[in-house]
Parts: structure tokens; sequence; C-alpha cells
């Protein structure tokens, strides 16, 4: 019974996937060819995972999914996404280093920076800097297709006038409707208190489930989610990064499991040479076989993203696919960063030139998958002559150059039915109305008037302060020389 619940879910999100698509084409394309780029609308209709992406981010409501798409894509044509270039956007955006991606948080999400203090409000500006915001993201999307990013807003040494409204509205919506599961959090680091009533608009453009990402943090807590490892010195951090351009930071978007990218304690789960034999016929049942596959110079890999694992018993079990489209054979192993919740089978052996191999991964009792868990999957050619047992294998992975090793993440996806999220959404408080949107707006504008007339206020107090001090200092000055001179 468990395994049909299973597949009517599946069912409804492929049913979900289709109408959306369908409809799509008949209400929307069908209105103006030259509305969308076509390159984003083929996409559109081959790529399940970007339909159910937006699916999810609009709690499987077709209708709200379908203006969001129309939305999205419509942006992505205005600001020519799929042509946005370096030389597209003026050089000193990059010079400055306002904006820029480089480390990453404990979760192994690439860290996206933005430093409030150079922003400064100029409505001459604002397209060139929503199109630098847009090349970054365009960008990541393309190296990084499927994985978050976490937003760091650094408003260390900023102040009202570094606050930018309309700008912080499109970076909101490039996470909210431009590019939907985009965000893993926002963390806003040393919010100045002046700045309360701001963002308390801004949290009415968020949204419930995004306001749940929203992290305000300070020096003593931000290592909560950021290891010191990728924070700079004036957060606590060891990372002595400059930012400089030419070239752009993090060009070789180095994998949060590479040699050179951050700490993140992968583990091979162990296996012993029994976990090598491919018998085992009844291993593979149950196990969710993947729909999608990567497409690699040595291995074709099934699932190309993620593993899907859900709570129900017959959730718990996942298979991966590895093709060997080499002539040679070519070794591999798989390794996790929760080598304790996993039993990876086989874990560490070799293809024979175009066959292929079906790894197992399952949960051990008690255990549930984590989105943040991560599995790795490394391939090299081996030398005809070279053997492919447990100790040859060991020699040659310590032998093999990086350089000749292919490498492929994938991620866990936690399985959940559009009826619960349906249901999760129900309950969720009701968005704020833009009667109250209005209201919060005025009470920031009363806020940013009242404190402009405190600022001058203590100008002309520092003002008279220094004049009183002149004052008195000559007074002083002027006693003494009388009491010397008398």
């Amino acid at each position: 019974m468990a395994e049909a619940g299973q597949a009517e879910s599946e069912q409804e999100i492929e049913s979900k996937i289709e109408e959306t698509r369908q409809r799509f084409k008949s209400e929307y394309v069908g209105e103006s060819q030259d509305k969308y780029d076509s390159r984003d609308v083929e996409r559109l209709f081959k790529d399940d995972a970007l339909v159910e992406g937006y699916l999810t981010w609009r709690q499987f409501v077709v209708e709200d999914t379908l203006k969001m798409i129309d939305e999205s894509l419509q942006w992505r044509k205005e600001f020519t996404l799929n042509d946005l270039t370096e030389s597209s956007i003026p050089r000193w955006m990059f010079e400055s280093g306002a904006v820029f991606l480089h480390g990453y948080d404990k979760e192994g999400n690439k860290l996206f920076w933005f430093r409030v203090k150079l922003h400064i409000k100029d409505a001459k500006m604002i397209l060139d800097k929503k199109r630098y915001v847009a090349f970054w993201l365009e960008r990541y999307a393309k190296r990084e297709p499927g994985m978050p990013l976490t937003v760091v807003f650094d408003m260390s040494e900023s102040g009202l006038s570094n606050i930018d409204m309309d700008f912080v509205k499109y970076i909101i919506n490039c996470f909210k409707v431009y590019y939907p599961k985009f965000l893993s959090k926002m963390i806003m680091y040393e919010m100045p208190w002046i700045m309360n009533a701001a963002w308390k608009i801004v949290k009415t453009w968020l949204g419930p489930e995004a306001i749940s990402k929203l992290k305000f943090v300070t020096k003593s807590d931000i290592q909560t989610y950021v290891g010191p490892e990728h924070l700079p010195p004036h957060m606590g951090g060891t990372d002595q990064f400059k930012y400089s351009y030419p070239p752009l930071p993090d060009d070789d978007f180095q994998s949060p499991i590479c040699e050179n990218g951050p700490i993140v304690n992968f583990h091979e789960d162990g296996q012993k040479s029994e976990d090598l034999d491919r018998g085992e016929p009844g291993r593979l049942r149950g196990a969710r076989k993947p729909t999608t596959t990567f497409k690699g110079t040595l291995l074709d890999i099934s699932p190309s993203e993620e593993l899907r694992f859900g709570a129900k018993e017959s959730e718990k079990k996942c298979l991966i696919i590895l093709n060997n489209v080499t002539k040679n054979q070519v070794a591999f192993k798989v390794r996790t960063t929760a080598p304790e919740k996993y039993r990876v089978k086989p874990s560490n052996s070799s293809c024979e030139p175009g066959a292929s191999v079906d790894i197992v991964v399952s949960l051990h009792g008690g255990y549930q998958a984590s989105p943040q868990d991560r599995f790795l999957v490394m391939a090299a050619e081996m030398e005809s002559s070279a053997g492919a047992s447990v100790s040859e294998l060991a020699r040659f992975w310590k032998e093999v150059s990086k350089a000749k090793v292919m490498e492929h993440r994938l991620r866990c996806h936690l399985l959940e039915s559009p009826k619960s999220i349906l249901s999760n959404w129900s309950e969720s408080p009701s968005v704020t109305t833009s009667s109250e949107h209005q209201d919060l707006q005025s009470t920031l504008m009363r806020v940013l008037a009242t404190n402009s007339c405190l600022e001058q206020k203590l100008d002309a107090c520092v003002w008279t302060q220094k004049v009183l001090v002149l004052m008195v200092s000559f007074l002083l000055a002027l006693a003494s020389y009388s009491f010397w001179t008398s």
C-alpha cells in the first residue's frame, strides 16, 4: 500500500508538470511568439526539475505557477539573460566589489555577498545595478545548476543612505520569482537599528516561506551559519580573501568538496570486499529508479542532481546508475558527508567499457535524509592491465592524478506530497494585505523624515558644542595669561 501511495504522489507531480506546460503553451505562449526568449521556453518544456521548482515555490497551485513563470520568462528576455556577458556590465561595478560570490556556508552552499556600505541610491544607476545582480545569479545558475545560494547582507558601517528599497525589492524578487528554490538562507549581518522599520516592509515582500530563511546575526553568532575559514576578519573570521577585479573571483567555481574548497568532511562509506559483489539481485528491490541523467566525460550518471528520499520505508532506498561511456575500464567511488546515515553498495569498484553499474544508496534504520546531505561520485580511467581488487583500487586512487579525476555531486531531496504541501500552506499565516503595505510604507517615510530632522538637530548640537569648547578654551587661555602677567 505504501508503494501505491508513493506512486500516486509521483503521478500527481507529473500530472501537475504536464498541466502547467500545456496551459502555459495555450494561454501564454500562444498570445505572442516574441514575448519570451525561445531558449527559455524550450528549456521549460524539457526540464521537469525546472517546472517542479516553480510548482513547489507556488505550493503546487498551477494558476499561481503560470503567473510566476510568465513573469520570470519576461524578465529573462528583458534583461537578455541568455546573452548577458561581463562586457554588458559597466566595469566600475565589478571594480567596486559591492556584489560577489565567494566561500561557502556550513551546509556547503555558495555565499553571495552584498556589501551594503558600497551601495549608494542613484536612480540613474538602478538598471545597471539590476543587470549586475542578474549577471552573477545567471552565471552561478549555469555553473552550479540546482545548487542553492546563501545571501549575506554585510551591513557593517552602513546607514540609511545605503538602502535603496527598490533595489532591495528587486533582489528579493530574484529569489522569489526569477530563480525558484534558489535561496538557502538570507543572512543579515549587523543590521543598524534605524533600519528596523525598513525591514518590516521587506518582510512583507518575502512571503511566509522566505521569511523563515531570514537570519539576523551579529559578530557573536554568525558562525552558527558560516565557519570562520569563510568569514572576513571584521566578522571574526580568518579568510584573508580580498576582492579585486579583474579577474572575477571564484572563476573556477571550486566545488565545496574539492581539495581547495571549504572544509566539508566527506568520508567514504566503509565497505569491505564483499560490498564489491555486484550480485544480490534482491538488493535492487524497492530502490527508487532515477529519471534524469548527467552526461559526463567518463560516466553518465543517473540521477543528474539529487537522490529523493522520503519518510516511508519504500522511500528509503535510491539507485545511482553509472554508465561507462569510454573505451577503457573506469574506476569509481562514492563518498558522502553523512556516512553514519547511509549504506552505499558498492562504494568503490570499477566499470567495464560500455557497461553499467547499479549503486544502491539506503538509509540505515532510524535515520532520516536531510537536504544538507551530499554525495560525491568520483571516476578515473584505468590502464587496461590494471586490476580491480580492493588493494589494487586503493593503490590506484592513491596514485591517480587529481587532474584526471571526474567529480559529480548529488544532493538529497526530501519527498513531500503536493497534498501535504497544500495542507501546510493553508495553515500558514495569511500574507499582509496591500493596505497594510501602504501603512508600513507610510510609517517608514515618517521614520525617515524624523531621522533626517534628528540628524540636522544633532549636527547643530555638535556645531554648538564645538563653538562652546572653543570659547571656553579661549577664556581659559585668556585667564591664564592674565594670571601669569599680573
